[in-house]
């Protein structure tokens, strides 16, 4: 599939910088894992930023075939966006809507 008519998933959370890389091999072994092993899936990536105040804000970018597969990963309502158990002993401040962009 090109890159034109995809759509592209983001989602971002604020953790500590302290908690970066636990956090990031956590989101890699859950959000990552499941994000790869939907069928429509096409990349997906984390990113950081540091804030320089103790606090990392970071992000999740996901490309898709398509908006229903989005919804093989995330269900009905496919801006709410997916926890994982462990999520809320990192996470100071979370976006509970993702935003979903089509590839234009």
């Amino acid at each position: 599939m090109s890159e034109q008519g995809s759509v592209v998933r983001m989602w971002t959370g604020v953790i500590r910088t302290s908690d970066r890389e636990a956090y990031v091999d956590y989101v890699r072994r859950t959000g990552m894992e499941g994000y790869r092993e939907t069928t429509g899936n096409l990349e997906a990536w984390i990113l950081t930023r540091d804030l320089g105040d103790g606090r990392t804000e970071i992000s999740t970018v996901s490309r898709w075939t398509s908006l229903a597969a989005i919804e093989a990963f995330a269900g009905d309502d496919p801006e709410l966006a997916v926890y994982y158990p462990e999520d809320d002993a990192y996470l100071l401040e979370r976006d509970e809507r993702v935003r979903h962009f089509r590839v234009e």
